[in-house]
């Protein structure tokens, strides 16, 4: 019963765990003004001159071009965020993106993670298992007799040898 209950609230908390995850890989407010979309996007794309510093906050000449090309697609209304920075990211070979794609070879960037968080969290909770439920095995005769050997008591008896 006990094993039961305990089986139970693991499958629970994974339940919860993966509907957690789910709400939040699908749930996107979004930028609700031009101004707000062309600063999520920017902020997403890496200056392909500076180092480490993102298109929004870079002022060098590439990342005003950027953010001007930005600008311009999301005036122009006809593509979406990722179609933008998918069509920059092509121009500058991907070296742009801040963010790794979730798609194809780089969604592994977020994938791995989980799972070894999941497998390390199980091998965990195997293992504890394992130790509370091993019992200590009662000792046998021959056991027994070493200890009193090595104790010098007589075999068997439990006593100090009387000589």
């Amino acid at each position: 019963m006990n094993r039961i209950k305990t089986r139970l609230a693991w499958a629970s908390m994974l339940l919860v765990a993966a509907c957690a995850l789910g709400i939040g890989a699908t749930r996107d407010s979004g930028p609700s003004t031009q101004a707000e979309r062309i600063d999520a996007i920017t902020e997403r794309l890496a200056c392909p001159t500076c180092d480490g510093e993102s298109v929004y906050v870079s002022r060098a000449s590439a990342a005003e071009s950027i953010r001007n090309q930005v600008a311009r697609d999301v005036a122009a209304g006809r593509l979406t965020d990722d179609q933008i920075i998918a069509a920059i990211a092509d121009r500058f070979k991907a070296q742009v993106l801040l963010v790794p794609r979730a798609t194809g070879f780089d969604s592994l960037v977020w994938i791995v993670p989980v799972v070894v968080l999941v497998v390390s969290v199980a091998a965990l909770a195997g293992a504890f298992r394992r130790w509370r439920d091993e019992r200590p095995a009662d000792a046998t005769a021959a056991d027994e007799e070493l200890v009193g050997r090595l104790l010098g008591a007589e075999p068997g008896t439990g006593r100090d040898d009387p000589s």
